[in-house]
């Protein structure tokens, strides 16, 4: 079989080249080896495998949420276009999405043009910022005082709150070339100041844990990997050793609101998930691209999000309109065994959890609404 390799932490992926061969026709079988071709002829076309299901079910597709949405977890260009912006809030009002909280806001001089953008457009209600810090130069003595300085002025400016990158933990450097860990203390003056100041760190940590795992045929992200192998790419450190620290980021900083993206990453885990709740009450998470796995446990994600009502944000990561239904199916349905928007993030079908509406107002914006101070409130229900 020809075979493409692709290196990673020191083990070979063997993907078939049949991930680019192109399907057979419809009714068209490919020949067994031996049978007029070279042993070497490629298999399938793992991609193109899409049967359809022969089960017989209810369908209810949610095209547009039942109560209005707040996204905490967005990314727009800074600064936007009037012209963007419009094609963008017109997605917006058809999924019953109010307010985008923008992350990829910047710091400084361009953090501004993208504030006075959003205001002098005639969508000021519908987009907010969070600032971020620039660790291009890598860390060093005094860095923590100086980006706190920066942060606090970006937020005096208009930025609602902060949003740390995954670079912080893997690819950051200290200012000797070593990786810069989650918990130094040199960062700590970022941490109190937006305690002080009263805003949320919606941090990113890490990467799905089995993007940290050997990539073999075990691995549930293997098609995803062999994709795009630049995903595994994590700089020799750990998927624990990332959690530890973030864990102790956590701990020493009680009085900063963290929201931690992606659900921190241990929504296939709740009972961890459960237990980084009860530990930390100054933390939150949100649902941003991990709908793959609470869809394929619903009934335990049911039950999840019935405890921590007060602690889950609505957020999807990039905005993709077409794919915002299937986590308001997901949420609001009992559905059975329904597709996934992407099949290289899951090869398994999702079902519905069904939550109550008093959850889904806390999941889709109450939450949002009392962790971020300063969200526009405009065409969002009076509770």
């Amino acid at each position: 079989m020809r075979r493409l390799m692709f290196a990673g932490a020191g083990v070979l992926v063997v993907v078939a080249l049949a991930l680019a061969q192109p399907a057979p026709a419809p009714g068209q079988l490919r020949p067994r080896p031996g049978e007029g071709q070279s042993p070497e002829w490629p298999p399938p076309n793992i991609r193109e495998y899409k049967p359809r299901s022969t089960l017989v079910v209810a369908q209810h597709p949610t095209p547009r949420a039942k109560f209005p949405v707040i996204d905490i977890h967005s990314h727009q260009r800074t600064p936007i276009s009037p012209e963007e912006l419009d094609k963008v809030v017109a997605a917006m009002d058809q999924q019953n999405l109010r307010l985008l909280v923008n992350l990829s806001g910047s710091y400084g001089q361009r953090l501004r043009q993208g504030l006075d953008a959003i205001k002098n457009s005639k969508h000021a209600d519908r987009m907010v910022l969070f600032a971020n810090i620039n660790f291009s130069g890598g860390v060093g003595p005094g860095f923590g005082n100086q980006a706190a300085a920066e942060l606090e002025q970006d937020i005096k400016a208009g930025a609602l709150g902060l949003k740390i990158f995954k670079d912080l933990g893997m690819f950051v450097k200290r200012a000797d070339g070593s990786r810069e860990p989650l918990d130094d203390p040199e960062l700590d003056p970022i941490w109190e100041t937006c305690a002080r100041l009263g805003v949320p760190v919606l941090i990113h940590t890490a990467e799905p844990q089995a993007f940290f795992d050997p990539i073999d045929y075990s691995n549930e992200r293997w098609l995803e990997l062999a994709l795009f192998p630049s995903r595994r790419h994590q700089a020799g450190v750990k998927f624990d050793e990332l959690m530890t620290e973030r864990d102790h980021l956590f701990a020493r900083h009680p009085k900063t609101r963290f929201i931690a993206a992606h659900f921190g990453w241990h929504a296939n885990d709740l009972a961890r998930a459960g237990k980084m709740f009860d530990r930390f009450p100054n933390v939150y998470v949100d649902v941003a691209a991990i709908l793959y796995d609470l869809g394929r446990q619903p009934r335990l994600a049911h039950d999840f999000f019935l405890k921590y009502q007060d602690r889950i944000l609505f957020g999807k990561d990039s905005f993709q309109p077409d794919e915002y239904p299937y986590y308001w199916r997901t949420f609001e349905t009992a559905d059975e065994y329904f597709d996934y928007y992407r099949d290289y993030h899951a090869f398994w079908k999702l079902y519905g959890m069904e939550l109550p509406d008093g959850v889904l107002r806390k999941l889709y914006y109450a939450n949002a609404l009392r962790i971020v101070k300063g969200l526009p409130r405009q065409g969002l229900p009076v509770s």
